[in-house]
């Protein structure tokens, strides 16, 4: 399983980083995780037929923005698209004239998806547990190749957090705020909160990435956020653009 980091910037895009997507290569599936402005990046790697499925956490347009990019792909499967309940109609208010192509204007076929909390088989298992952030946030838990995958972004510290990340192969969570950083009013973890999660839910690797990117200036502002999670949990690798990783 082959998982390559698009976009790792939080809030907007700077010379260091694009804003939050990740790819998922497996045998029968792309699995993209947000679809920020990195998202313009996929077909530099996707080159074979197999199934496209996206997983949005939310409608924050750091995780959707990149959506208007779909006009310039030649895929020719499906596009199926998730996210939480609401997400159908909240992007066919923004993907539209006069602000973008809408995807019935587009050669290909993209299918939009609500989902609840709970447990769905779109393929392989996901479990959706809603997160602590400002608006309606989902994480997911997917389990695909005898391997599970924890994706938890946007999010402060809660209990729905702890389930996802139970016993995961990787944790990819995100990394907004700064060790020592005042909190703003919408809820987002610090690197070591990140490694307390992975230490408490016994996961076995943890990847940090969606760092907001009015505080992450540097790449050694990132460096600084894995070497104290590290102090924490040791397998933590604090990610960048272009960042990949071989599951096996």
């Amino acid at each position: 399983m082959r998982i390559i980091f698009l976009g790792t910037n939080g809030w907007y895009s700077t010379e260091l980083g694009n804003t939050v997507s990740i790819l998922i290569g497996t045998e029968e599936y792309y699995i993209i995780l947000d679809a920020g402005d990195a998202i313009h990046k996929i077909d530099q790697y996707i080159k074979e037929e197999k199934p496209i499925i996206i997983l949005l956490s939310h409608l924050h347009l750091d995780h959707i923005i990149g959506l208007h990019t779909f006009a310039k792909f030649p895929f020719k499967q499906d596009i199926n698209i998730y996210g939480y309940k609401g997400t159908k109609k909240g992007i066919k208010k923004i993907i539209k004239h006069p602000y973008s192509s809408p995807f019935s204007d587009i050669p290909i076929n993209v299918q939009i998806h609500d989902l609840d909390e709970g447990k769905y088989n779109i393929g392989f298992p996901i479990t959706c547990k809603l997160l602590f952030h400002a608006d309606p946030c989902l994480g997911y838990k997917i389990e695909i190749e005898d391997k599970i995958i924890a994706y938890c972004t946007d999010t402060g510290v809660c209990q729905n957090l702890y389930q996802l990340s139970n016993n995961a192969d990787l944790l990819i969570t995100e990394c907004s705020y700064k060790s020592g950083q005042e909190e703003w009013a919408w809820p987002h973890l610090k690197p070591e909160e990140a490694a307390e999660v992975a230490v408490k839910s016994n996961v076995k690797k943890l990847i940090l990435t969606h760092f907001d990117a009015s505080s992450y200036r540097t790449i050694q502002d990132r460096e600084r956020a894995e070497e104290t999670a590290k102090k924490i949990f040791a397998n933590t690798t604090a990610a960048s653009d272009g960042l990949e990783l071989i599951l096996k």
